[in-house]
């Protein structure tokens, strides 16, 4: 056995290649046995109160778990501060062992030493991570400490999982938390939209836990407390009342300093003016914090009686106060994130958070000149209250987040895996970029015909070739690509530089690995086909292939009525009948690759054969060939024309003629097509009800002959909670090959498919 290990598995007969799997499975069977004997070693950094409030409710998790975890706390940063408060003592308080603890601040409050304390913590972490030898280091979002840790755990080979990546907050905290993000090996995020950018910055997604955010576990169900009257008073005053004070909390902006202190001196401007009880807490430590602080020592706010300064509110009394405010101001992505949670109204000021996902309950203020922007702004928010957000979780992300640690392999290899797009060579580029329309190729690999497009960002078909499809495999892919080569010299001249190539054809595709799986009986030969080697192969591009009722749905999302929409469906009706899902803004392949095969769901369980086999598909009532079927016995029953009608005996009857019947009084014609809107409504009711979404797109020829059935049937039969979805007429000229297109320009250009 110990030869057929180290033995390649193709050279091995039956015999021997059974006992190398055996053996394979029992290392397997005996490393998962081993790892549920041990406890897994998680240790938890955290630099300061502000990185706590998300831990601690993780930590409480490992805590409660221990037969499964081993917590490990190490504790550095701001928390071992005076003027920050001395933070550390909340852990303790809540009863944590702390196994390290590092001064790690260079005091100065400038770039310096900010530089000069990440340069202070890797010197001092590598005995406490030599030490500790934890199994997985938890790092949480975007302080030059977390750097530091993630950089020190990424060279001494430890397990990084890191909290709330994949988010945007518009100043140099974005750098760090994408920095961190690429040396972290798992990834717990807040939103879909963190988990999108996560994927479209090349990570696995295998490796992705759309979590929520942790002190939001806290936050739904801590913040009503009883004693709330009793929080406020204690820090405000005892004549303070539930919404008729403020909460102000500013920090610095590291690449904007001098412009960060000028809204800090206008907010304290305008707070003053205001003339409601304010707690004020002191900023962070980030370079530009002294200043901060000067500036508020020398309005007196310390010593204003509507003021209380603070350095710190243990977290479970800070919600509190937060909730139960009038207002919050300043910059604090506790203001854009947590205060939704309550529906506190909230005035963010500067460019800290831009870019952050916010609720109706934040009002921005992005610069000003004097304090009477911000004093409006108080006046329109003050006293207000908003429905509850639940954008950055739903209470329940530290037992998704111990569920992920507990899948974690730590037998895989340590080693980083970054998903980039399939290309087989780069070439070198010699023409201006700058001046070039990035654009895409676009290929419709029809039943008839064979068609590519250059296509550019704003969807515009620039050129277009057509050729009839030819019979054979190797015959259409010679084609296709001489076509290609053909628009790629073309685009030359016409400034077009091509970023990738987009195919849409019919069948069932998997579009991970650019392969068709099994095509329609209009494309024969076409099954197990790799489409996206050959192509990539020859012009040194990246290929993304995708079936012709997903590349619809697509071009629909990115240049159609699906734009900005999360939750729709497309119809292509045509010569048959398909379409595409997209939910949470996201497409739906299946697990199989066959979700959306619309024109198969079934509608009448004695209806009239469907090409794949079935009976009663809506493709065997509604599609382009139904029709056609049905023109044709009408024909030969001479029941199809009538007066204004006729059909030239060289001439093939189909759909059209059946439509042109309908529209001239022809009722046998009429049925038909009442039966195939029917079948279709029917079809799309059945949707509704399973996806629910907010909007059907119906696109193809026969497109607006079946708005007013669709419409009439969902009006009868759907629920009514579902009668109210907006049901539209596609407006694309070319929806497969702008569904290819967008395939190459969403991915290219960052932007995730």
């Amino acid at each position: 056995i110990k030869y057929i290990h180290f033995t390649n598995p193709k050279f091995l007969n039956g015999s021997e290649l059974y006992y190398l799997r055996t053996q394979q499975a029992q290392e397997k069977m005996e490393r998962s046995e081993k790892r549920l004997n041990e406890r897994l070693r998680v240790c938890v950094a955290t630099c300061n109160r502000a990185d706590y409030s998300k831990l601690a409710p993780i930590m409480f998790g490992i805590k409660s778990h221990a037969e499964i975890f081993d917590l490990e706390v190490v504790v550095l940063g701001s928390h071992l501060i005076d003027d920050y408060g001395n933070t550390f003592r909340m852990i303790k308080q809540d009863e944590f062992d702390i196994h390290a603890k590092l001064h790690t601040i260079v005091r100065g409050e400038d770039e310096a030493a900010m530089v000069e304390s990440v340069g202070l913590a890797l010197v001092k972490l590598p005995d406490v991570l030599q030490r500790l030898a934890p199994d997985i280091l938890l790092v949480h979002g975007d302080r030059f400490d977390a750097l530091a840790l993630a950089t020190a755990a990424a060279l001494m080979n430890i397990r990084i999982l890191h909290l709330e990546g994949g988010e945007v907050s518009g100043t140099i905290d974005d750098s760090i938390r994408h920095a961190i993000s690429k040396l972290a090996h798992y990834h717990a995020v807040c939103t879909r939209s963190a988990e999108r950018h996560l994927i479209s910055m090349c990570e696995d997604h295998s490796h992705i836990i759309l979590a929520g955010c942790p002190s939001y576990d806290k936050l739904l169900s801590a913040h009503q407390r009883d004693d709330y009257t009793d929080i406020i008073n204690s820090w405000l005053g005892d004549d303070v009342k539930e919404q008729s004070y403020i909460v102000a909390l500013q920090h610095p902006v590291t690449t904007d300093i001098q412009n960060s202190i000028k809204i800090y001196e206008l907010m304290l401007d305008a707070l003053i003016s205001f003339n409601k009880r304010t707690l004020i807490l002191f900023p962070n430590i980030d370079a530009g914090s002294k200043e901060m602080v000067r500036v508020m020592r020398r309005k007196g706010i310390e010593q204003h009686p509507n003021f209380r300064a603070v350095k710190h509110v243990p977290f479970d009394q800070f919600i509190q106060l937060v909730s139960h405010a009038g207002c919050m101001i300043g910059n604090s992505s506790c203001g854009v994130r947590e205060a939704g949670a309550f529906g506190t109204p909230v005035i963010n000021l500067g460019t800290r958070q831009t870019g952050r996902e916010t609720g109706e309950n934040v009002l921005h203020v992005r610069d000003a000149d004097t304090h009477n922007k911000i004093y409006h702004a108080l006046e329109l928010q003050f006293g207000k209250r908003y429905p509850c957000s639940k954008i950055y979780g739903d209470g329940n992300a530290v037992q998704r987040i111990l569920k992920f640690m507990q899948s974690i392999d730590l037998s895989e290899p340590l080693q980083k895996k970054f998903c980039f797009p399939p290309v087989k060579e780069c070439i070198s580029q010699d023409i201006d970029h700058i001046l070039e329309t990035q654009s895409a190729l676009a290929v419709d690999l029809g039943g008839t015909n064979l068609r590519v497009a250059i296509v550019c960002m704003k969807g515009k078909v620039v050129k277009k070739y057509m050729q009839l499809n030819p019979k054979t495999f190797e015959e259409r892919i010679e084609l296709m690509l001489t076509m290609c080569k053909q628009a790629m010299a073309d685009a030359v001249h016409l400034n077009c530089r091509i970023l990738g190539v987009g195919v849409s054809t019919g069948g069932r595709v998997n579009p991970q690995d650019g392969i068709v799986l099994h095509s329609t009986k209009l494309i024969n030969e076409w099954s197990s086909v790799d489409i996206r080697t050959p192509i990539s192969s020859a012009l040194h591009l990246p290929v993304w292939v995708d079936n012709d009722g997903n590349c619809a749905t697509l071009a629909e999302r990115k240049f159609g009525h699906g734009k900005g929409v999360e939750n729709f469906v497309t119809i292509i009706t045509g010569t048959g009948i398909g379409g595409g899902i997209i939910q949470h803004n996201e497409l739906i392949h299946g697990s199989t690759f066959c979700a959306a095969e619309l024109g198969h769901i079934v509608v009448s369980l004695e209806g009239p054969e469907c090409m794949c086999g079935s009976h009663g598909c809506i493709e065997a009532y509604s599609s382009g060939l139904a029709l056609q079927r049905e023109a044709k016995r009408l024909h030969d029953e001479d029941l199809l024309l009538v007066e204004g009608m006729s059909v030239n005996n060289k001439e093939q009857v189909n759909a059209t003629h059946l439509l042109n019947a309908a529209r001239l009084g022809n009722s046998k014609a009429e049925s038909i097509l009442h039966t195939a809107g029917t079948a279709l409504g029917l079809g799309i009711v059945n949707i509704l009800h399973m996806i629910n979404p907010s909007l059907v797109i119906l696109s193809g020829v026969l497109a607006e002959h079946y708005e007013n059935p669709v419409r009439q049937v969902i009006s009868q039969r759907a629920l009514l909670s579902a009668q109210g979805t907006k049901v539209m007429v596609s407006e694309l000229e070319d929806p497969a090959l702008l569904g290819a297109a967008s395939m190459v320009l969403d991915y290219t250009t960052r932007r995730t498919y």
